[in-house]
């Protein structure tokens, strides 16, 4: 395996359809065309299937993002494909076919793909994007929090990254989690490392275990997540994001080299160079996703483990949903008729922050100086789709 291969693919890299009855299981490789490592682990699997014609339950796709970008290796070509999955884009879009650039006509190509996949197959579905970062880095997982992402993620022995929708707006898999499905992405590794490819063709054949796509013994399925836990130098829990730095059109960003996933730093430390002048901690953090690439407008995130019995509380106000009270307290009302989503008016609900809404199930963000909107993550959920599942049970 090399990261020095072609990474020329069709739009759907290989699509195996196996005995009705299983689910439908979509990955997606190459989204950013500098990660080519899920690329070359779905051609990898997938041809292992085929080669050794290997039973398949339901239906399963492999599916290149950027495909313009992947053949040019670069994150993307004038846009970002995956900060443009916005309802007022796909409208303009796919719907009155206003097309202005190659990311929005390679947008076009997979929304209309995926909705195809929703009509013609069946559920339960889930939704896998593999992607690498620009840093050193253990494996981990990024999602949407809702709890049936959550429950599904936790059978994966890697960290779990919550929340990360409320600050990369427009991605493709914020986009299907709202349609209601399983969806996450899972990062195996630098961009240029090989062992990247290798952890991701071990995320991809778990996955199929897991999903029961395929059958396979209770000895195989201990390696699977035996390979998967060793890849990790960062013991599964949960962490929220909390900060991130923007990097305006006009900055001059520069990280300090060294810096790695999940890495502490104290008190003091030299970040980035931002127009020349050292960006410092302000205090002890634990930093994500520092950026050494060109493109990109999100330099750095702060993360911080997620205490057990916040989840648990969350996951019980959740059930409970406790958010149709609040609307009845002063300074909250519902936005529109459909009730996901929230308006409050900090003016006179001053104790309600952002924290407060991760709880309830909400992502949030500032409408204006004196205004929080909160959307409901939960409302949208398939639930029942998945209730017949092995790992929905346990």
């Amino acid at each position: 395996m090399t990261l020095e291969k072609n990474t020329r693919s069709n739009r759907v890299i290989d699509h195996i359809k196996g005995k009705k009855g299983g689910p439908t299981v979509v990955f997606f490789g190459g989204v950013h065309g500098n990660e080519t490592a899920g690329v070359f682990a779905l051609k990898n699997v997938f041809g292992e299937i085929r080669s050794q014609k290997t039973q398949v339950n339901g239906e399963l796709y492999a599916i290149s993002g950027n495909l313009g970008a992947l053949e040019s290796r670069q994150r993307f070509q004038d846009e970002d494909l995956n900060r443009i999955w916005l309802p007022e884009r796909i409208e303009r879009i796919v719907i009155n076919n206003e097309i202005h650039h190659n990311e929005e006509n390679e947008l076009n190509q997979l929304y209309l793909l995926v909705q195809d996949i929703l009509k013609k197959s069946n559920p339960p579905f889930y939704f896998l994007d593999l992607h690498t970062t620009s840093s050193d880095t253990s494996p981990f997982i990024v999602l949407n929090d809702s709890l049936l992402n959550r429950k599904y993620a936790s059978n994966y022995p890697l960290p779990i990254i919550l929340g990360i929708e409320e600050y990369l707006k427009g991605a493709l898999l914020s986009y299907i989690n709202e349609l209601g499905y399983v969806s996450l992405g899972f990062e195996s590794g630098r961009h240029d490392d090989n062992k990247a490819i290798k952890n991701s063709i071990d995320f991809i054949r778990y996955s199929l275990t897991l999903t029961q796509s395929l059958d396979a013994s209770g000895r195989e399925v201990k390696r699977l997540m035996g390979e998967i836990a060793k890849s990790s130098k960062v013991s599964q829990k949960f962490y929220e994001i909390y900060h991130q730095h923007d990097i305006e059109p006009e900055n001059d960003f520069e990280m300090y080299p060294g810096f790695a996933n999940f890495q502490m730093v104290p008190k003091g430390t030299n970040l980035a160079l931002v127009d020349g002048v050292a960006l410092k901690a302000t205090k002890k953090r634990q930093i994500f996703m520092p950026l050494y690439q060109k493109q990109g407008r999100e330099g750095f995130y702060f993360i911080r483990p997620i205490p057990k019995t916040w989840l648990w509380l969350s996951k019980k106000l959740r059930r409970f949903k406790v958010d149709h009270i609040l609307v009845k307290l002063p300074g909250v009302d519902w936005e529109t008729d459909k009730k996901d989503t929230l308006m409050v008016d900090q003016r006179v609900a001053r104790f309600f922050t952002k924290s407060f809404f991760h709880l309830l199930g909400y992502r949030a963000r500032k409408l204006d100086k004196n205004h929080l909107v909160a959307k409901n993550r939960e409302s949208a959920s398939k639930h029942e789709e998945y209730t017949k599942t092995l790992w929905f049970n346990q």
